[in-house]
C-alpha cells in the first residue's frame, strides 16, 4: 500500500516547493513574496505560516514589484535559481499580469501563484470576481495565459501532482524558460488529499545544455571560412550559459570583435581588448561601424530585438548573413537567420573547433579607443555652472565605482545612456529592457542584491519612474538590504519628450513644464524617501554625488541620493535609427521634415532577409 501523507492543497503545493533543489543543492525556489486577501490568505497564507524558513515568506508593498524583485533575483542569479509570488483574486492578481509580461520577454523564470474563483462556485459571484457573460470559466486570471510560459488553474488538490512538476520543468527549460502562472482556487487552496508520500521526496533539477546539430555547426563554420568581416552580437544567453569565458576565448581564437546587447552587457569587461561596445540605436559609434560593414552576423544568445538591429537598418552590407546561436528556435530562425539550435557555451566550442585556427583582420583597434576617448569627454565632470546632463552622473558613478560595482536601470533616459556610456566590469551590469518597464528599478536593485549580497548595487532611476513604483524602497529599509539610489530629477518624462521632439512633435505633456497643470510641483524627494526609513540626500553637484555615492559603502539600509539634472541633452554620443512612426500627413512643417526623414530610413529596413 502507498504510504501517503493528508494535506490541504495549500499545503502540499508548499512543500512541495521547499524540496525543488538545484544542483548546488540549495531550494530552486528560494522563497515566497506575499500579500495576503481573502483569495490567498486562510489557505496559502497559513501554509506558508506553518512551513516556516523551509520557504520563507516575505512581505512586499506592491504585488507588481514584489514579482520585478523576483525577477530581477532570477536574472542576477542566471536563472539558476528563482521566487515565487502570491496574491489574492481581483486587483492583486492582475497587478502581477504587467511583472508576467516583463519575465516574459526576457525569458525569466518567476513563480506566480494568484488566488482565484471558488472552484465549486457555491458562492459566485464572490468579491473581486469579474463575470464573463459568454464563458463561465474565464476569471481575471485568464489575463496570464498571453503572458506565462505555462498556465494551469487548480480546481482539484490533486491537480498539483502534475502541475508543479509541469511548471517546474517551464521554469528549469533553458529553451522554454519564463513565468509560470498557477492559478489557485481559493476553496481548493483549504481543501485536504491523501497525498503520495513520494510526492515529497526532494528532486534536482538540471539545467540542460543541449548540444547543436553537427549539420548546423558545420554550416556556419563554412559562412565564417567565408567571411571576411565577422561580428559577434553577444546577448543575455550568453550570461545565462555561463558562456563568458568561452565567448572571450572564441572572439580572441578568431580575432573576431565582439559588441553586447542590454541583456549581454558585461559578457566581457569593456577593457577586454575585442570588445566594441554595444549595438544599435544605443550602440557605439565603433560598434555600429562594424555592424554596418560586417558580412557576417554571428548572434550569440539574442533575440535581435529592434534596438539591437535599429529597426532592420544596421546590418546593412550588400550580401550579409544573419546566424543565430540560440536555445529557442523561434529565436535562432528571426530575420531570416542560419539557425544553430543549442546551449550557447557549446555551440561556440562546437563552432571553434571546426573552425581550427582561422582568424580574420577586419577591425580597427584604434576605433575602439577614440570611442573610449570620446565616452570620458562626456561623462566628464562639467567645468561651468548649470544642471549637469545624464551623460555626467554617469560619470560621477562610474569614476566611484569598484570591480564589484553593479549598474542597473529600466526605462527611461538612462537605459540608453547606460547602454552605450556605463563602462561595464565583467557581471557588472542588470538592465531590464526587453519590456523597458518603469517601476522596475527600486525593486529590482532589492531583487539584486538578495541575489548577490557581495555586490555594491548601484540602481539608476529618474523621477518619473520613482514617482510609479518606489514603495518597494520600504520593504528593503525594513529587510536591511543596501543597495544605492541615484535618482536624477529632471521634472518629468525627460527621454519621452526628446523622442516626442525628436519625432516632428510638440513638447507635450511628458515634462511638468508642459503639461496641463495647475502649479508645477515641487517634490521633495529626498524627504520622501527618508519617510520610508531610507538614508536620503540631495547631491548640489556632481562631485558631491561622487563623494555620497562612496560614502554610502557600508550602510545596512538603501542610499537614496537625489540629483537635479537637465532634461535637454541626450547622451552626446553613439546612436542609430529607431523606427517611431511619424504621422504621415496633417502637421505643421516641422512634421513633414520628420516624416520625410523617417521615410528615408525606413526604405532602408531589410524585412524579408
Amino acid at each position: 500500500m502507498t504510504d501517503t501523507i493528508r494535506l490541504t492543497a495549500a499545503q502540499a503545493m508548499v512543500k512541495w516547493l521547499s524540496v525543488q533543489m538545484t544542483e548546488e543543492g540549495e531550494r530552486f525556489i528560494d522563497g515566497v513574496w506575499a500579500i495576503f486577501g481573502h483569495g490567498n490568505v486562510a489557505g496559502i497564507g497559513e501554509a506558508l505560516h506553518g512551513i516556516g524558513d523551509a520557504l520563507p515568506t516575505w512581505r512586499g508593498q506592491n504585488e507588481q514589484t514584489m514579482a520585478h524583485a523576483a525577477i530581477a533575483f532570477a536574472k542576477t542569479s542566471r536563472r539558476r535559481r528563482a521566487m515565487a509570488v502570491t496574491s489574492s483574486i481581483g486587483p492583486g492578481a492582475t497587478n502581477m499580469v504587467t511583472a508576467a509580461a516583463l519575465a516574459h520577454v526576457n525569458r525569466l523564470p518567476v513563480l506566480l501563484i494568484p488566488g482565484d474563483v471558488f472552484a465549486n462556485r457555491r458562492p459566485d459571484p464572490v468579491l473581486q470576481q469579474i463575470e464573463d457573460m459568454g464563458d463561465g470559466t474565464v476569471s481575471a486570471n485568464d489575463c496570464f495565459r498571453p503572458v506565462s510560459s505555462y498556465f494551469d488553474r487548480i480546481t482539484r488538490p490533486e491537480h498539483l501532482l502534475t502541475c508543479l512538476p509541469r511548471a517546474l520543468s517551464v521554469m528549469t527549460d533553458p529553451a522554454r524558460c519564463g513565468p509560470v502562472t498557477l492559478a489557485f482556487c481559493q476553496d481548493v487552496q483549504a481543501e485536504a488529499h491523501d497525498y503520495p508520500a513520494a510526492f515529497f521526496e526532494p528532486r534536482t533539477w538540471r539545467i540542460r545544455r543541449p548540444e547543436p546539430d553537427p549539420r548546423e555547426v558545420a554550416d556556419v563554420a563554412a559562412a565564417l571560412r567565408a567571411a571576411t568581416r565577422p561580428l559577434i552580437v553577444a546577448g543575455g544567453g550568453v550570461l545565462y550559459s555561463g558562456a563568458e569565458a568561452a565567448l572571450a576565448d572564441f572572439a580572441a581564437r578568431h580575432n573576431i570583435p565582439v559588441v553586447e546587447t542590454q541583456a549581454g552587457k558585461g559578457a566581457l569587461g569593456w577593457d577586454a581588448p575585442l570588445n566594441f561596445g554595444a549595438p544599435g540605436v544605443t550602440g557605439s559609434d565603433c560598434g555600429n561601424a562594424l555592424a554596418a560593414r560586417a558580412d557576417l552576423i554571428l548572434g550569440v544568445g539574442t533575440r535581435f530585438q529592434d534596438f539591437t538591429t535599429g529597426s532592420r537598418t544596421l546590418f546593412a552590407a550588400e550580401g550579409r548573413r544573419l546566424v543565430s546561436i540560440n536555445l529557442a528556435g523561434h529565436d535562432a530562425a528571426k530575420h531570416g537567420a542560419m539557425p544553430v539550435v543549442g546551449d550557447a557555451r557549446t555551440a561556440l566550442e562546437r563552432i571553434g573547433a571546426a573552425l581550427g585556427d582561422t582568424r580574420f583582420d577586419a577591425h580597427d583597434p584604434a576605433a575602439r579607443e577614440a570611442w573610449h576617448e570620446t565616452v570620458r569627454g562626456v561623462t566628464a565632470a562639467p567645468n561651468e555652472d548649470g544642471l549637469p546632463t545624464d551623460a555626467q552622473v554617469i560619470g560621477a558613478v562610474q569614476r566611484t565605482a569598484t570591480e564589484d560595482t553593479v549598474a542597473m536601470c529600466a526605462a527611461g533616459t538612462m537605459p540608453g545612456a547606460l547602454h552605450v556610456l556605463w563602462q561595464a566590469a565583467q557581471g557588472g551590469y542588470h538592465m531590464e529592457y526587453g519590456y523597458s518597464c518603469m517601476g522596475y528599478e527600486i525593486a529590482g536593485a532589492m531583487g539584486v542584491k538578495l541575489a548577490a549580497p557581495d555586490k555594491e548595487v548601484v540602481c539608476f532611476v529618474g523621477d518619473g519612474s520613482y514617482m510609479m513604483a518606489n514603495s518597494e524602497l520600504a520593504t528593503a529599509v525594513m529587510r536591511r538590504i543596501p543597495f544605492t539610489v541615484v535618482l536624477t530629477d529632471n521634472r518629468g518624462f525627460g527621454c519621452i519628450n526628446r523622442l516626442q521632439q525628436a519625432v516632428g512633435g510638440a513638447e507635450f505633456n511628458n515634462l511638468y513644464a508642459s503639461s496641463r497643470v495647475a502649479a508645477q510641483p515641487e517634490i521633495d524627494f529626498v524627504a520622501h524617501a527618508a519617510a520610508m526609513g531610507a538614508h536620503a540626500q540631495k547631491a548640489v553637484s556632481i562631485a558631491d554625488l561622487e563623494a555620497k555615492i562612496a560614502a554610502a559603502r557600508g550602510r545596512d539600509i538603501p542610499s537614496v541620493i537625489v540629483i537635479d539634472t537637465d532634461p535637454v541633452p541626450d547622451t552626446g554620443a553613439g546612436g542609430h535609427w529607431w523606427d517611431v512612426a511619424v504621422p504621415e500627413t496633417g502637421g505643421p512643417e516641422r512634421l513633414d521634415r520628420a516624416r520625410e526623414s523617417y521615410e528615408t530610413n525606413s526604405a532602408k529596413q531589410r524585412i524579408h532577409d
